[in-house]
Parts: structure tokens; C-alpha cells; sequence
């Protein structure tokens, strides 16, 4: 398997770090959606990261539709999710917040870095909204559990913690750690995990040219 990405995107981390913790092997490219835009294009029309791309030659495409194909090669008993029910419906809304925290913050650096501009209120709702979906994970986080629901790592914790990381690294004027203290914890816990460390990149981004 080919996943091609770069590390410092929380949606090309969260696939990378659930294909360790599956200990699948894969060959990482580590492609920029603009700098090689061009040789994405082969294997994702769209020019998006990640992409993974099969031993048999498919492509397949956005991190929760990557996960749902990786979740069914391990089998329920291996997946970082449960089947049905409750706690599967649980994990998916963690993961759902996460995710449209991780678009939002993505959007604020495309409005001060691809975009050279600051619309004040455009950037003050995505910020609004980094801020009001921050307090609701703080306040469904149980410190008292070492994973977000016991002691069972899920693909909720795994894209909390890359995308957590994505904000203190993109956006450092955003996260406050006094406000939300729970969240702090839980970044360090993910990040102290080796399959978090193996797949981790300084944050970075540079403009299209021309």
C-alpha cells in the first residue's frame, strides 16, 4: 500500500498512525496537495490528501472512508471501532466533531497563507467555531479514563490527538491549554504512543506558485 500525504495534515495522520497500530506495512509519499499536485493527480482526480492507494492498484479516498476499508481488513475484533450500536454511533460523533474542527482550522490557514488575507468575519466564525467545538470535547473527555471511552483506544482518540496537534502547531494564539486541560492531557497521551511518533511532521505550509 502507497499512502501518500504529508504527516503535518491531522486527516493524512490519523490513517498513518491506525495503519501502525494495525501493523500494516505501506510506503508513505509524502506529496504537498499544490508542490505535487500534478503526480497526485494519477491516482486522485480531486488533488487531495490522503489517498491510499491498494496493492491492487485502487484508489481510495478521504481518511473516514480510508479507516472504514482498513477497520474491515483487521476484522471487529482488531478495529479501532465498534461494529454497531451505541458505541460505534459514540466513536463516529468524536470523530465527526474532530474532523469539522480539523476543516476549520485548515481553513484558517488557507485564508492567512494561499488566500494573502484576513476577511475579519469569516475568520472569526471558523475560529468561533475551533473554539465551541474545543469546549465540547473538553467537556465529553473523561479524565479519569486513559482513552476517550475506557481503556480501548478508537479512532476517536487518534483523530482528537492529530488534529489537537495540528491546532497547537498551526494556530498556537488558538489552543489554550488552562481552558481546556483535559484536551491538553489527551494530546500528550496519544503523542507519547510510538505510532504516534513515527508519523509526525513540523507543521508547514507553503503557497502555490504563480
Amino acid at each position: 500500500m502507497i499512502l501518500i500525504g504529508q504527516y503535518d495534515s491531522p486527516f493524512v495522520r490519523r490513517v498513518a498512525v491506525a495503519l501502525r497500530l494495525y501493523r500494516m506495512d505501506y510506503e508513505h509519499r509524502a506529496w504537498s496537495v499544490f508542490g505535487d499536485a500534478e503526480a497526485l493527480a494519477q491516482f486522485n482526480p480531486l488533488r487531495r490528501v490522503p489517498t491510499l492507494v491498494c496493492d491492487d492498484g485502487t484508489a481510495l479516498l478521504e481518511s473516514g472512508a480510508i479507516l472504514d476499508w482498513l477497520d474491515e481488513q483487521v476484522g471487529p475484533e482488531q478495529a479501532l471501532i465498534a461494529a454497531s450500536g451505541a458505541p460505534r454511533r459514540d466513536t463516529l460523533r468524536i470523530c465527526a466533531l474532530a474532523s469539522g474542527l480539523a476543516d476549520k482550522a485548515v481553513s484558517l490557514v488557507y485564508e492567512r497563507v494561499i488566500h494573502e488575507r484576513a476577511t475579519p468575519v469569516w475568520v472569526e466564525r471558523c475560529r468561533a467555531q475551533v473554539g465551541g467545538v474545543l469546549d465540547v470535547l473538553e467537556a465529553a473527555r473523561d479524565a479519569r479514563s486513559r482513552w476517550w471511552f475506557g481503556e480501548r483506544l478508537t479512532h476517536a482518540d487518534v483523530i482528537v490527538g492529530c488534529v489537537l496537534r495540528f491546532v497547537r502547531e498551526a494556530h498556537p494564539d488558538v489552543f489554550d491549554a488552562a481552558r481546556w486541560p483535559v484536551l491538553a492531557a489527551h494530546a500528550e497521551a496519544c503523542e507519547a504512543l510510538p505510532e504516534f511518533k513515527a508519523a509526525v511532521q513540523p507543521f508547514h505550509v507553503a503557497p502555490p506558485k504563480g
